[in-house]
């Protein structure tokens, strides 16, 4: 009976895109119906399989030239993503924006990357998103709702970097390439990156507890996907803790407690990743560096924590002596005092005499 159910889902699925595509073939505005036919070719109702890179290769190359193209293949995407109500519809639709911010050109990444800073209706939150239609479309509906808040804060650290994290480019060699750049950043500025980096990986944390769903092809694709965003964001704190490190004895008091505190939350991290990565993107060296930052800057903060207990310390003693000092000596009735004149009374005078002394 459920069998039936999904071919029937399924069958239903094929005919919405095929009048779908018919509808967009027979637009008069046929730039726009190019890219609607696109979209709709990269992101069908079928539950197997995630897009395939040929449609999403067509797709990106439509927005590489032109602004007002770029801006329309954006459109299309997130339209598409809003107006379903279909869990596979809607992880095929984030997974093409995550190849648009990955491999698009720079005027396709800027449009995307436009959207949720406007300041009005964020087109990548879906936290209402329910598919409701059985209890597998219902747990993709947690997929969905996570890997679009994923998608988010990917845009909003890579704002803050001046950087897309998930740049195809850049992936391979970000720990290699920006120990030049990173050196003419204050300090302040390398914390508040890191502070942003781990909110990303916080957020990856946040992945569904349901992770044999991993076995799903569409949500085997979104966590290597995000998986591959997790190594980017590794090698860039990689990058801000090594010029931290030589820096460490400069940073202020405030950010070295800042910073300890930003890498207790990362290593707070630490078991959740293994299990959402199911231990594959372990890298023991990354965990160490991370331990090994946070205990320098967790004994350089309470060296000076004790540094400056001890002046305080000695001020109130030596405030102590004097008070106590003054106490013992500056009450008036302990004053001696001395005649410039006349006899002492009750007290012989007393002659010296003083030789000459010998030549």
């Amino acid at each position: 009976m459920v069998r039936n159910k999904k071919s029937m889902r399924n069958l239903m699925g094929i005919f919405k895109d095929k009048a779908s595509l018919i509808k967009a073939a027979l637009s008069i505005k046929r730039a726009a119906a190019t890219v609607h036919v696109a979209v709709l070719r990269a992101t069908t109702h079928s539950p197997s399989l995630p897009p395939p890179p040929h449609r999403v290769s067509a797709l990106l190359s439509l927005g590489r030239d032109s602004r007002p193209a770029a801006w329309a293949c954006v459109a299309a995407i997130l339209d598409r993503l809003h107006a379903t109500r279909d869990a596979y519809v809607a992880l095929k639709c984030l997974i093409t924006l995550h190849h648009v911010v990955a491999e698009g050109s720079v005027v396709l990444k800027d449009q995307l990357s436009f959207y949720p800073s406007t300041g009005g209706r964020n087109f990548l939150n879906m936290s209402r998103f329910r598919d409701k239609r059985d209890p597998e479309t219902w747990e993709l509906s947690s997929w969905v709702r996570w890997y679009a808040a994923v998608l988010e804060r990917n845009l909003t650290v890579s704002r803050v970097l001046g950087t897309f994290i998930s740049s195809a480019v850049r992936r391979t060699n970000a720990n290699l390439r920006n120990r030049e750049e990173l050196r003419v950043l204050t300090s302040a500025d390398l914390v508040g990156d890191l502070d942003c980096l781990v909110d990303m990986v916080e957020e990856i944390c946040r992945a569904p507890e349901s992770l044999e769903f991993q076995r799903n092809d569409l949500v085997y694709e979104v966590v290597n996907f995000v998986g591959e965003d997790y190594r980017s964001t590794q090698y860039r704190i990689l990058g801000r803790l090594g010029e931290l490190g030589e820096r460490i004895d400069g940073l202020s008091s405030g950010e070295l407690s800042e910073l300890t505190r930003i890498l207790e939350r990362l290593e707070g991290c630490r078991g959740r990743l293994s299990a959402v990565f199911a231990n594959k993107k372990r890298n023991d060296a990354f965990w160490e560096v991370v331990g090994e930052t946070k205990a320098r800057a967790a004994k350089l903060e309470e060296e000076r924590e004790r540094g400056m207990w001890l002046v305080r310390v000695g001020r109130r003693r030596e405030e102590g002596e004097s008070t106590r000092y003054r106490e013992r000596v500056g009450r008036p009735s302990q004053v001696l005092s001395l005649p410039y004149s006349g006899d002492w009374h009750g007290v012989d005078r007393v002659h010296f005499h003083i030789e000459p002394a010998m030549a």
